[in-house]
């Protein structure tokens, strides 16, 4: 009977050992995102963490990599392996799809809003007291205006300046392609430097305090005034420009190897919970939530916005303006 007993302890010390051992495992994720986000994700990836131990009682340590999407994107293609992607704009995630089939074909379908859990826009930043007058695309075409703006061969951001630009110039012109191409290639003709992501043209008009105007996505922009000073810069929000939409998926294929899928799924999910979208807001991103996307309007100056439609897509798109010798490469060939 002793020995019953004893054997009876014994297996249950065992297997509550055991469901210890499991409920307590520790997880860790890969977020490779573009350059802007930092700030979003180090304010929300502790977050997750505990609302992931809360449910679960893992721990789950998420780690970043950032960088000019582009780019990003190209380093997951080499083998970065990421668990999750959030990169600028839907052409680099599809690339995971065409080139290596590490996502399945329909992702963009996966997550509410094509898989966009917060959206932003183009804006500029000027120093204080707008020495220019800088009020709309127009002016910074101007001579003697010196921009800062990404290079669109490795900066998500930078495709989405690009054909914000490029819009404007259609709408002002009677959709004739023939002018916007030469608003455009005059806009690069007065860029200073092309860093190769967003952060770095940050760094190059703030720290190295290189041109007159920014181009920069709107929540960069509001962070340019949080840490550097509205004494110092000022945003100016254009009249027209592009409505971004910055895509996040699960790298299936790598997340299916490392063992996360489960909690690389509901990371990306809780981007869209009440709780992920204040996060979004308070980083001046434009939440989804109809809810919180009304708390945080107030924030945002009005403009009028397009899509990306305008252009046919990302795929129409990048094949037009940005593949070898297309409009870009042939806009930079002229400025030289």
């Amino acid at each position: 009977m002793k020995k019953n007993l004893f054997k009876l302890i014994f297996v249950t010390a065992l297997s509550l050992s055991a469901t210890t051992n499991i409920q307590a495992k520790e997880i860790n994720l890969l977020n490779v995102s573009y350059d802007p986000t930092r700030e979003l994700y180090k304010e929300y990836n502790p977050v997750f963490a505990k609302y992931w131990k809360a449910k679960t009682g893992d721990d789950v340590t998420v780690n970043q990599s950032h960088g000019g999407g582009g780019k990003q994107a190209r380093a997951v293609l080499e083998g970065l392996e990421a668990d999750v992607v959030t990169l600028a704009l839907a052409y680099d995630v599809d690339q995971l799809y065409q080139k290596r089939k590490l996502i399945p074909e329909n992702w963009q379908t996966l997550l509410p809003n094509n898989s966009a859990p917060y959206t932003s826009t183009i804006v500029f930043i000027v120093r204080k007291g707008n020495p220019l007058g800088i009020k709309d695309w127009n002016d910074i075409v101007k001579p003697n205006v010196s921009i800062v703006t990404p290079n669109p061969k490795t900066s998500g951001g930078a495709r989405w300046n690009f054909l914000a630009a490029w819009g404007y110039a259609l709408k002002h012109n009677n959709n004739d392609e023939a002018t916007a191409k030469n608003f455009v290639t005059q806009l690069f003709k007065n860029a200073a430097v092309l860093d190769t992501g967003a952060r770095g043209s940050t760094t190059s008009f703030v720290e190295r305090e290189i041109g007159d105007v920014l181009i920069t996505w709107e929540n960069e922009a509001y962070m340019v005034l949080d840490e550097f000073g509205k004494d110092k810069y000022e945003i100016v929000t254009p009249s027209l420009s592009i409505l971004t939409e910055p895509p996040v998926t699960v790298v299936e294929d790598i997340a299916r190897k490392h063992g996360t899928t489960e909690v690389a799924t509901e990371y990306l999910n809780h981007l869209y919970s009440k709780e992920g979208q204040e996060i979004i807001g308070k980083n001046f991103y434009r939440p989804t939530d109809p809810e919180i996307a009304a708390k945080y309007a107030k924030q945002f100056k009005s403009l009028e916005l397009f899509k990306i439609d305008l252009f046919g897509g990302w795929n129409a798109a990048q094949s037009k303006f940005f593949a070898d010798d297309g409009v870009f490469d042939q806009i930079y060939a002229a400025g030289k």
